[in-house]
């Protein structure tokens, strides 16, 4: 641990798991960008919840489109 380097050495212990983290980080980001923008607090909760759905379906969305890209559009730059 005395010569480790987080950027260049990352720990091994989380990377199975590391898209389950995407869940947290959504909805933390959403609860704070909404408590600041929302002038009233009575549908906080629900805007919370709607923002952090379309962040998760928006980062999958393009997880998704970018593995269908480097699958299928990149081999295909390599044809005569």
């Amino acid at each position: 641990m005395l010569a480790w380097t987080p950027f260049l050495e990352p720990m091994n212990a989380m990377q199975p798991v590391w898209y389950l983290l995407l869940l947290p980080m959504a909805f933390g980001i959403s609860v704070v960008y909404r408590s600041l923008r929302e002038y009233s607090y009575t549908l906080y909760w629900r805007s919370v919840v709607v923002m952090t759905s379309q962040v998760v379906f928006g980062i999958v969305a393009i997880a998704i489109m970018l593995g269908l890209f480097v699958q299928f559009v990149i081999p295909l730059l390599n044809l005569p």
